[in-house]
């Protein structure tokens, strides 16, 4: 994958919409927000997703996020919602997968829970993944209050089972 052509959409320095090297057949992970990586230079997250897209046999991965806006800490993220670029990221999500029914990682853990907005910007995004009938996937455990695990921390063994995002999406709604 090292050789492929970058994918990257950001607005420099406050959000990174898109951020993977596409293929035929990539891995798609959703996080909650993006930190630092860039192209040939990956945060440990994105560390992470490479390694397990290369470990299951995947060409290409893509990582999103619920919300784009560039953050290290997450409790530095909006204490108020953005729209704009919000309405930016739900664009990028759609055009990169449009015509594709990728296999989605589920990885934005319990930090889902971090501020009120996110929970609205899953439910928009949502939206578009089901339009593209994609699969759902979850690596590691699921937290107690059901939120699939973030990237980091996982074993090296771990093997990508079904999410149900149907559900989840239900329960998060009650």
């Amino acid at each position: 994958m090292s050789d492929s052509v970058w994918t990257y959409h950001h607005d420099e320095p406050l959000t990174r919409y898109s951020l993977g090297v596409d293929g035929p057949r990539p891995l798609v992970c959703f996080g909650v927000n993006p930190s630092t990586a860039v192209p040939n230079d990956l945060d440990p997250t994105l560390a992470s997703v490479e390694r397990f897209a290369k470990s299951c046999g995947y060409e290409g991965w893509l990582m999103f996020n619920l919300y784009p806006q560039r953050a290290t800490n997450p409790d530095k993220m909006h204490k108020h919602f953005n729209r704009k670029i919000h309405q930016r990221n739900v664009e990028v999500i759609a055009d990169l997968l449009q015509g594709r029914s990728p296999d989605i990682w589920c990885a934005w853990g319990t930090l889902i829970e971090k501020r009120s907005y996110l929970q609205r910007c899953l439910a928009d995004i949502y939206e578009v993944l089901e339009n593209n009938k994609c699969s759902y996937y979850r690596i590691g455990k699921i937290s107690k209050a059901g939120h699939p695990h973030h990237p980091l921390y996982l074993r090296k063994t771990e093997e990508p089972k079904p999410f149900d995002l149907h559900s989840y999406m239900d329960l998060l709604s009650t």
